[in-house]
């Protein structure tokens, strides 16, 4: 007995590979496809359409290969309803909910599609038929006898689209990790983008690690955000420690970044720059008591910009501003990335940079530093179109994006 149904495509298809990337999922799990109709868009404007039958040997496979073709974009022939259950309990979705995507998505609803609201990957979707909305909910934050999504029915995937009024160089360089690769043209366009958003009144999100203290490139960071080019820092106790640390005793992890060697008792400094701002009571105190004078979380304070310190197992002290509880961390960030993001800046941190990766839509412009692959590598595979990963050094890359901003 052969099971069968047939989806069906729409848009550039063919230039987002959706298409051929549905044919693939098929093959390689074992189905079987046969494309009915296709009509080819003959204009760069003009969409594509292409009708599919999928086919499996038993219907578990039909419907593993159904749900990977509507993750693509495909959509069901018959269209039905999105169906519902509620909540078993606070923090606990009905078994078979639907698993999101970063991707536009929209559900069935009293014969109406409605958008999901604030697209983001390994969430649920939330419903209030009352008020016709949709939305993803995170698994820690779903309410007992809210009605979530099941099953596939009646959910629909925009996949992106290749850009085509738009320069290429983006596309360009989201294509494949490598450290060859023209770095200028790159960071000359983020820059201009950076221009661009700030005339707007847009958002930026900067993701950083203590690396950016550690290689001396956190007077570059606060020039950015002192001249509102970056209005949002994520980060964890270690950068605003060793920044901190940098600007009450000049060193990093003890070492003296002007003499580039270890300091008497320098290994102790971190402590007493936690310590003091303890005493102060947060990292604004400290700045308005006259303790914090310059660097990174100097230029947040002082230019309003918006920062969430979220903390480990590993941290010293911590700072009195890091949110020791990991979850309602990830709700102050997902709050602020909600807010609206208009580029985002991993620079040289992996954990952060993906909890933040994770909570982005696909469509927000993400841009990965690092001098190490693996670390891009992850944030590249979980984007598409918008997001670069970038091979290098960072503080190369902050001083010639500040350099290309005249800062």
């Amino acid at each position: 007995m052969t099971f069968t149904e047939t989806v069906e495509l729409h848009g550039h298809i063919i230039d987002s590979y959706a298409l051929p990337r549905i044919m693939d999922e098929v093959m390689d799990r074992g189905g079987e496809f046969t494309i009915e109709e296709i009509r080819v868009g003959r204009r760069k404007d003009e969409p594509s359409y292409a009708r599919i039958q999928i086919s499996a040997p038993d219907r578990e496979l039909l419907d593993l290969l159904l749900d990977r073709a509507e993750r693509i974009g495909a959509v069901r022939e018959e269209i039905a309803e999105a169906q519902l259950a509620p909540a078993p309990a606070d923090g606990v979705f009905p078994e078979g909910f639907y698993s999101t995507t970063n991707l536009e998505t929209t559900v069935r609803l009293n014969q109406q599609w409605i958008p999901v609201e604030w697209p983001e990957m390994d969430c649920g979707i939330a419903v209030d038929m009352e008020r016709g909305r949709a939305w993803t909910v995170a698994l820690s934050d779903v309410q007992q006898a809210e009605h979530i999504v099941v099953g596939h029915a009646g959910v629909r995937v925009t996949p992106l689209e290749r850009p085509r009024a738009q320069p290429q160089v983006f596309a360009f360089m989201g294509s494949s990790v490598s450290s060859e690769k023209p770095k200028a043209l790159l960071i000359g366009e983020i820059a201009q983008r950076l221009r661009d958003i700030r005339a707007r009144e847009g958002r930026v999100i900067l993701v950083g690690g203590p690396v950016l203290v550690h290689t001396g490139t956190r007077d570059l960071v606060a020039s950015l955000i002192r001249e509102r080019y970056v209005n949002v820092v994520f980060g964890g106790n270690g950068l605003a420690t060793h920044d901190i640390e940098m600007a009450m005793f000049g060193t990093s992890l003890g070492v003296s970044l002007r003499e580039g060697i270890p300091r008497e008792g320098g290994h102790e400094h971190h402590l007493r720059a936690i310590n003091r701002v303890r005493r102060a009571g947060s990292i604004r105190a400290a700045v308005e008591q006259g303790l914090l004078t310059d660097g990174i979380m100097h230029a947040c304070v002082c230019a309003g910009a918006t920062y969430i310190l979220a903390g480990s197992i590993r941290d010293d002290g911590p700072l009195p501003d890091v949110v020791t509880d990991t979850l309602e961390a990830q709700r102050l960030m997902r709050a602020e990335v909600r807010k609206g993001a208009d580029l985002v800046l991993v620079l040289s941190s992996m954990l952060h940079g993906i909890a933040t990766g994770n909570l982005l839509s696909a469509t927000v412009t993400t841009v990965c530093v690092d001098i190490n692959p693996a670390v891009v590598t992850k944030l590249s595979d979980r984007g598409s179109f918008q997001a670069i990963g970038l091979v290098m050094d960072v503080e190369g890359f902050l001083r010639e994006l500040c350099s290309d901003l005249k800062l």
